[in-house]
């Protein structure tokens, strides 16, 4: 059976050929942290004040949360599908996670990328060192810690989505993750969540104007010599 391809899994927002200004090339923004540290309500509030940025959708075998959308949230697969799309190299990356697999779709992403458009990865250490491998020039990894473990608790706790097992399991698989916060270009404590967006974006304007991603510099600058 053929790979899943883009028409599968495409990116929520994402239109092709959207660009503007001087043409650039896409980054991946990956945001992790250990679970309950605030990364999904950073991404969310990035992704409603940013439409320069759309989100990398994830393949998961885990059922869904109340409230969770196909498509939307995730991609809810089967084990024999996930794994049918690991072998055929239709994921950029992929991981296991307290049993349950994790990946992200490739070609919605490398064709946002092409067009000029940034894609946002919610995605753990393991996921982030696969697209290092394979991606590394298009990369930007961002690490959110929590500014306490009893803060962090909290929240895990505050979600009410867990059972105290979970929880449990979650507290102690969260200073293994964070033990790789060496790994990423940016740490973010956040102790507030505007405070930490508004460093997220900074970061994010910083890296679009990088050299190596304006991929029409050398024509403009060849234009803007031969017109002095």
């Amino acid at each position: 059976m053929a790979a899943p391809t883009s028409s599968h899994f495409a990116l929520p927002g994402w239109k092709p050929g959207s660009r503007s200004g001087l043409a650039r090339r896409g980054l991946m923004l990956v945001l992790s942290s250990p679970s309950g540290a605030g990364k999904t309500t950073l991404s969310r509030r990035l992704l409603a004040e940013d439409d320069r940025i759309t989100m990398s959708v994830s393949v998961t075998t885990r059922p869904p949360r109340p409230g969770e959308v196909d498509g939307k949230d995730y991609f809810f697969l089967t084990p024999d599908r996930f794994t049918e799309m690991r072998d055929t190299g239709a994921l950029l990356e992929h991981a296991t996670v307290f049993g349950n697999f994790y990946g992200t779709p490739r070609e919605a992403v490398e064709e946002a990328l092409s067009a000029g458009r940034d894609v946002l990865f919610d995605i753990d250490w393991q996921g982030t060192q696969q697209l290092d491998q394979s991606a590394q020039q298009d990369l930007v990894k961002v690490f959110l810690l929590p500014p306490t473990a009893g803060d962090l608790e909290k929240r895990l706790r505050t979600r009410a989505q867990d059972s105290d097992e979970v929880v449990h399991q979650r507290m102690s698989k969260a200073s293994d993750e964070i033990s790789h916060y060496t790994e990423y270009d940016y740490i973010l404590i956040n102790q507030d969540v505007d405070d930490s967006l508004a460093k997220l974006k900074a970061i994010l304007q910083a890296e679009r104007l990088k050299r190596r991603r304006l991929t029409g510099l050398a024509d403009f600058v060849k234009d803007l010599r031969e017109a002095l």
